[in-house]
């Protein structure tokens, strides 16, 4: 990454250990599943875009999705993914920037139906998800489970654009927008849990919002 890149990982790094280092967003109760976590503003024009100063551009006729580790090895190209079944939801979503916004418009393949495409071993508990930046994090296969979980590629009924991590991003909406990988290119699932780019740099390893999982 270029110097850049550097200084905006660098400050975000700061923050989270000096947020850490008082006791804030570290993951206390809020009591309560209001719709609109604790410490979160609702967004209603626009969709922020927050990334590392990379957005790789990648063609749908060359992307490929790797299921790699604690699972049958197998690469999905563009065709094979749009021939898994697809769904449409609607759900919230909540970045750890404290911006959210309500009943996003999405189109993709549920986490349910994209595991019965593949094989994974039973002794698996956690899958890393990895981006075309070289981004990564790590999300157990149980809040992978949840209902609305997706690996999406149309938002608002459009494809997913390039800023917000198209053609395809994961879509976790239970935690912390940061657990959703942008521009995903392999899935690795592990036995063991393993930080992610953001866990290692001061970031909650769960990242629930109603819980003010911000920060380690």
């Amino acid at each position: 990454m270029d110097e850049t890149n550097d200084k905006l990982i660098q400050a975000k790094q700061n923050i989270a250990q000096t947020r850490s280092a008082k006791g804030v967003g570290t993951g206390r109760d809020a009591g309560s599943r209001d719709r609109l976590p604790p410490g979160q503003r609702l967004v209603k024009d626009g969709w922020p875009v927050l990334d590392l100063g990379i957005q790789p551009d990648i063609p749908t006729n060359l992307w490929q999705l790797r299921v790699s580790g604690a699972a049958q090895e197998r690469t999905f190209s563009w065709d094979d993914f749009l021939g898994l079944p697809q769904t449409k939801l609607v759900t919230d979503f909540h970045c750890v920037t404290s911006w959210s916004i309500f009943d996003a418009h999405i189109e993709g393949v549920l986490w349910k139906d994209f595991l019965a495409a593949i094989e994974v071993s039973p002794q698996a508990t956690h899958a890393m998800f990895h981006s075309f930046d070289g981004y990564k994090t790590n999300v157990s296969l149980e809040e992978m489970a949840q209902p609305n979980v997706a690996i999406i590629h149309r938002f608002g009924g459009e494809p997913l654009s390039r800023e917000h991590g198209g053609p395809v991003r994961t879509w976790v909406p239970q935690l912390y927008a940061w657990k959703s990988a942008k521009w995903v290119r392999g899935i690795e699932f592990l036995n063991a849990d393993k930080r992610g780019f953001w866990e290692v740099r001061g970031y909650h390893n769960h990242g629930d919002p109603w819980k003010e999982e911000r920060y380690s």
